[in-house]
């Protein structure tokens, strides 16, 4: 073995020795708010990543869509084959821009957080997705407070993943986890339209 292999296996060890008792010091076990945030793309497809690792450990999923409009799409489609382990509820009616409607959002808005409320208290839920809440939250058609009033008393094993860009800060500070995806260049800008197995 040459003296570069050994030093490089001496380095891994430590690494190795380093990250075994780091490991070893996390023991709680619990239900977590995981917030995708930001401009850039990925926020409702790390979620989907989520929803199928979960499912693939048999565990049930439920979404609730709180913007996006009834159009197809191939992750709809795709968790679909899972049968009755997945609930996909769909309950916007577009992009706030497209019904340009206030009272119509808000409605819309509170009939998908009936449906997410309902979800919330269920026991034989693993995962739940509240895909755009954070859009819902930020032009305040729903209240931030009653929002993270029903996630903090869901049940304790419970994982709630809020998709969604400018999250509130009080989303921020509830979460376990916050990823905000950074928009560093993207396709559309060169005049790329948007396309199926990609966007949609």
């Amino acid at each position: 073995m040459s003296e570069d292999e050994v030093l490089h296996r001496e380095k891994m060890a430590k690494r190795k020795a380093v990250q075994d008792e780091e490991v070893a010091g996390k023991t709680i076990e619990k239900g977590l708010l995981i917030v995708n945030t930001g401009k850039g793309k990925g926020k409702s497809t790390a979620a989907f990543g989520l929803a199928l690792r979960m499912l693939g450990y048999g565990r049930r999923v439920a979404v609730v869509q709180f913007i996006k409009g009834a159009w197809a799409s191939g992750e709809r489609a795709a968790l679909a084959r899972f049968g009755d382990m997945i609930e996909f509820h769909t309950m916007g009616e577009g992009f706030t821009w497209e019904t340009q409607d206030r009272a119509r959002d808000v409605a819309s808005c509170r009939r998908a957080w009936e449906v997410a409320a309902g979800l919330l208290t269920r026991e034989d839920v693993a995962l739940v997705i509240f895909d755009e809440l954070n859009i819902a939250l930020r032009y305040d058609y729903l209240a931030v407070d009653e929002v993270l009033a029903a996630i903090a008393a869901r049940p304790a094993a419970m994982h709630v993943v809020v998709t969604g860009r400018n999250a509130k800060p009080e989303m921020v500070a509830a979460a376990d986890l916050v990823t905000e995806m950074a928009a560093v260049k993207h396709h559309f800008a060169s005049g790329v339209k948007a396309q199926e197995g990609i966007e949609f």
